[in-house]
């Protein structure tokens, strides 16, 4: 637990608590071995329909994006290069990181984390191997059926989680407009997916400036270091639900952001989007200061 919440180095633990470097180690690896097994089911299990249904409301209520049931990013965390891995640990930013793919809930807390990526991956490619990525493909995630949106009564829409531009389009994953010529609608879009994505940013914040081995390189083996990161996920989602967050948490972490790259999108899922588009611009699901905040 000091060397998650401090990032203290072998050396220094070894002089703090009189005990080798290697015996540290051994120990750091099977207690964050310990609180994945003994945690994750318990703070970390996946939803049933009705807690999806009760995670959309929460989004619905803060965020006011209706049928999302989770935002989604992945970010980088520094580790040792790994024996014989030539450059697929290598990132963009050059460094050696592994990915953390993360899907959160409004209320800052984990639903899904997959660890362990090649660092040279992008958000979609990661995603799309994830255990996550390949429930969601084949419609496993057990999610509500579509539900009309607030003060509508046609069409069902269905629940969809909310990307940034790295994740492909689909029937249950949003994304944003290119940025490019803009109508005033698509603006819109944006700025409400935008409102419901900054929860992962803020989660990702609470996580590494509670746990601050996080802002530096995890000098462990690949397998420690994942075990480490999971842990730490687990820790978080257990300290939140009992301990609230401080605000401050949620503005920065030192976490590096994953490669945007080009990813084609599905017809259904541009027809899903479109029809949100206008709802945000109609009566019954527009904010009163959403036109202002887009000319800011």
């Amino acid at each position: 637990f000091r060397y998650l919440a401090t990032g203290q180095s072998l050396a220094s633990l070894h002089y703090a608590f009189l005990i080798g470097k290697s015996t540290a180690s051994l120990i750091i690896r099977e207690t964050c071995v310990a609180l994945w097994d003994v945690l994750n089911s318990a703070v970390m299990s996946q939803p049933t329909t009705a807690e999806w249904r009760d995670i959309a409301e929460v989004f619905g209520q803060t965020c006011h994006f209706p049928n999302c049931v989770g935002a989604i990013d992945g970010k980088h965390v520094r580790v040792l290069k790994p024996i014989r891995s030539g450059s697929r640990f290598y990132n963009y930013k050059k460094f050696f990181s592994v990915v953390l793919l993360a899907v959160s809930d409004a209320n800052y807390c984990f639903r899904y984390i997959d660890v362990g990526a090649y660092g040279s991956s992008s958000d979609s490619a990661a995603f799309g191997h994830s255990h996550f990525g390949r429930l969601l493909a084949s419609n496993a995630l057990e999610l509500p059926a579509p539900q009309n949106l607030p003060g509508t009564t046609y069409p069902a829409m269905p629940y969809v989680f909310v990307g940034d531009e790295a994740f492909a389009l689909g029937v249950n994953l949003m994304r944003p407009f290119s940025s490019r010529g803009l109508s005033v609608e698509r603006r819109v879009f944006n700025y409400r997916l935008t409102r419901a994505r900054r929860v992962v940013e803020c989660a990702f914040g609470i996580l590494a400036n509670k746990w601050c081995f996080l802002h530096t390189p995890i000098l462990f083996k690949l397998d420690t270091a994942i075990n480490t990161v999971k842990a730490a996920c687990v820790l978080h989602n257990f300290v939140r639900q009992r301990d609230g967050y401080n605000f401050e948490d949620t503005l920065s972490h030192a976490l590096g952001r994953t490669q945007l790259t080009g990813v084609r999108g599905t017809a259904h899922g541009a027809h899903v989007r479109e029809h949100f588009c206008r709802y945000f611009m109609s009566p019954e699901g527009a904010l009163p200061w959403q036109m202002e905040a887009i000319e800011n």
